[in-house]
């Protein structure tokens, strides 16, 4: 659909007119219109009308110069014409269809949102290249119907033959030229909606795009016969975004990330094995580009197959968890663009910003912002260390999200309330309108479709939404967003605490202890005796306690709560360890034996990729041994033994995550740091592309020389290390409950000098 004359549009303050048209004298374009609209000062605000975006970016920089600025003058004129109409995701179009070849055009018809779902057509796509990305050897494409392979190679040679049984498509072509204008044609025959691949942006198609560069080809594979358009990220040079009109380009990871997917290592390899029980052939990355090479200098049909299988699984993955059934509803939810993968700050403009206009309010600018001290994060209580027999967890159903709903924190309630009489006091000096309110009402729609998605066992729609929900209290925190206000965040945050500490004690006035809390969660000791009724007493504290913060709400603040506790988990052994080298209890970091057998683990070596797998699992065996009462002094004594006659290598792997470059690290320089630097010279010498130059995951082993990477360790492993600084802190941490610890078992203790 194609808009004719739509103006771009920002606002100021009526006051500040004579002086606005003094400041952009010269500057053709733009008029100036009274509303009835006010900004948060209350001051009354005229819209400022642009024939341009471009010159609407002009003369907010010309008055930035100038320290004054413009209201609402980062939203895209596209935006605000999606979001002034309530389109997100679906929408209806009305008026004359002019055919435009591939698709069909709508000129200055009606736009208005609809509840359409898309059923898209998608591929994934995948290409092999050469280690240093600087030949172009073979462009995979798959889907449920279609397995083709397009290789340079000799065109009169057929394999067929070999890969005729696996419903492969092998095409060979002459060189690079050609493949990529193959490609160019496959995709405009195909016609897919989403192609969809891992890394696909950043690697695969920056590749071909240079690659078509070198050749001063066009990429154009848009549905009009466009060609991909770059953005480059402002605040990662190497990071950029790909558009192709009538296209979408879907990448795995980063819809994995934003959908809250949690893995160690995002790369295919791990996913694949994690989702699908399957992955690539080679895992060792040098190790499998030299096969790759091989494989198309001595055996293309075999690289075919190889090229076919990352597409495939990436398919798999996306089919298995219905990643773009989640990307389709949270575009319908947040009116993002469907390849947008974060954009949280984004989502709540679009959704709050038209709200707040029919409440006759306009946003303030980010340059205004003036946050005051920071609020501080979800309470976290001091907790009773120790092995604990029967532990269950309450858990507050969404807290934050309630917390907004129950006591109207909103920007728009903040700016209302600090004039209303019987306003619904918050922290920090807030007080929150009674009846005017945006975001509690878009936060209830939310719930109540939640809820439907629930019922309808819809567990996409349902994850889509409350990442969405969950997000509005982080969004509000955050620098970037344009309402963020101390007052805002302390009154989700500290009102958050209160009902934690509230709900302690009236559960302690049950008879009960608390031995922990954590943001929106208490643990409940409820002792040897109570293992059958267990789940009983969970759901009726949880009950009384709706109940009790119902009435108490209503009588202190005349406010009808959300919030709502429910039993969660049923811990039959649980392990609250102490801070290491002291007596306290620790905070975030617990273990537990669920009643069907099966092990938790939260904060401890076990959940962190920086430990080694024989520490992890070590962990595990020796915490269900001792929560069992099965005997470990044997099992601890063999596993030492075993690692000092050097029986372990592959698990004595530790790995850990570079966070920023390479020559960034100065003052402190840690192992897996030392280990990279190490890799890199090795790396020069052999003349091989930098691997950690730019940040990466580091995989290295402690040896009598220090730490040494993984492929290129040449020194004897320190296996003391391994025992002394891996196994001894994870055994002392619950054999101290039994009044003993490693040294001790292994008879290992130091005397008094």
């Amino acid at each position: 659909m194609r808009v004719s004359r739509q103006e771009a549009v920002c606002f100021l303050p009526t006051k500040d007119t004579a002086e606005l048209q003094t400041s952009l004298r010269g500057l053709n374009g733009w008029r100036v219109a009274e509303t009835t609209l006010k900004n948060f000062a209350g001051e009354a605000v005229s819209a400022i009308y642009f024939t341009s975006q471009r010159t609407l970016f002009a003369a907010r920089d010309r008055l930035a110069k100038q320290q004054s600025y413009l209201l609402e003058a980062d939203i895209k004129p596209t935006d605000r014409f999606l979001m002034e109409r309530f389109v997100t995701g679906a929408a209806q179009l009305n008026g004359a269809v002019v055919e435009e070849g591939d698709y069909s055009l709508i000129l200055n018809g009606r736009f208005r949102p609809g509840d359409f779902r898309p059923t898209l057509k998608a591929i994934s796509l995948d290409i092999e290249t050469d280690y240093q990305a600087q030949e172009l050897y073979s462009i995979a494409l798959y889907s449920g119907s279609l397995s083709r392979v397009m290789m340079i190679g000799d065109p009169d040679k057929s394999a067929s033959d070999r890969l005729q049984d696996e419903n492969i498509e092998l095409q060979y072509y002459a060189g690079e030229k050609e493949l990529l204008t193959a490609l160019v044609s496959a995709i405009r025959e195909l016609d897919p909606d989403v192609v969809m691949g891992w890394n696909i942006v950043n690697f695969d198609f920056r590749c071909l795009q240079n690659f078509a560069d070198r050749y001063s080809l066009d990429l154009n594979i848009g549905r009009d016969g466009s060609t991909v358009s770059w953005r480059q990220a402002r605040d990662n040079q190497d990071r950029y975004y790909a558009l192709i009109p009538g296209r979408v380009i879907l990448d795995g990871i980063e819809l994995m990330r934003s959908a809250t997917y949690v893995f160690e290592n995002f790369s295919l390899e791990y996913v694949a094995q994690a989702l699908l029980g399957r992955g690539k052939l080679v895992d060792d990355v040098d190790q499998r580009s030299e096969e790759i090479t091989t494989l198309f200098t001595e055996d293309k049909p075999a690289l075919a197959r190889y090229n076919l299988e990352d597409c495939r699984l990436v398919w798999d993955i996306f089919e298995k968890e219905d990643l773009l059934g989640f990307a389709i509803e949270r575009s319908k939810l947040t009116g993002l663009e469907f390849d947008r993968y974060g954009g949280s700050v984004a989502a709540l403009d679009f959704l709050y910003l038209p709200r707040l206009h029919r409440h006759g309010y306009v946003a303030p600018a980010l340059e205004q912002l003036q946050p005051s001290n920071v609020s501080p994060g979800g309470y976290v209580m001091q907790s009773i260390p120790g092995i604990h027999d029967n532990v269950i967890v309450l858990d507050f159903k969404s807290l934050y999200p309630s917390i907004i709903r129950t006591f109207n924190v909103d920007p728009l309630a903040l700016v209302v309330g600090l004039d209303e009489e019987n306003a619904i006091p918050g922290y920090e000096g807030g007080r929150f309108s009674r009846h005017e309110v945006i975001l509690p009402e878009l936060i209830e729609t939310l719930w109540q479709a939640r809820d439907r998605a629930k019922a309808d066992r819809n567990k996409v729609l349902s994850q889509a939404i409350k990442i969405i929900m969950n997000s509005f209290y982080g969004v509000l925190g955050t620098s970037g967003c344009r309402f963020l206000d101390s007052r805002l965040v302390s009154s989700i945050t500290r009102r958050g605490h209160d009902i934690i500490i509230r709900s302690k004690d009236f559960i302690e006035e049950q008879g009960y202890q608390v031995i922990y809390g954590d943001t929106d969660s208490v643990f409940v000791l409820l002792g040897e005796s109570n293992t059958a009724e267990a789940a009983s007493i969970g759901n009726r504290l949880a009950l009384d306690i709706n109940a009790w913060l119902k009435d108490s709400l209503q009588s202190q603040y005349s406010v009808e709560s959300y919030l709502e506790m429910e039993f969660e988990t049923h811990f039959t052994k649980f392990l609250m360890p102490t801070v290491r080298g002291t007596d306290t209890g620790s905070k975030k970091r617990y273990a537990g034996m669920l009643a069907d057998g099966s092990m938790l683990f939260k904060g401890l070596e076990t959940v962190r990729s920086d430990w080694s797998p024989l520490a992890r699992e070590f962990q595990q065996v020796l915490y269900r041994k001792v929560f069992e009462g099965q005997p470990y002094k044997d099992y601890i004594k063999n596993l030492v033994l075993n690692i000092q006659d050097k029986r372990y290598e592959p698990e004595l792997v530790l790995r850990k995550r570079l966070r920023r470059k390479l020559a960034d690290y100065v003052k402190n320089v840690p192992p897996h740091v030392q280990a990279a630097r190490k890799a890199e010279e090795i790396r020069r010498e052999r003349n091989l592309p930098s691997l950690y130059d730019s940040g990466g995951w580091v995989e290295y082993i402690m040896t009598t020389a220090g730490p040494e990477p993984r492929q290129y360790r040449t020194s004897p492993i320190d296996y003391d290390f391994y025992i002394d600084k891996q196994l001894a802190p994870i055994a002392d941490s619950i054999l101290v409950f039994h009044s003993t610890s490693m040294d001790k078992l292994l008879e290992r203790q130091i005397g008094l000098f």
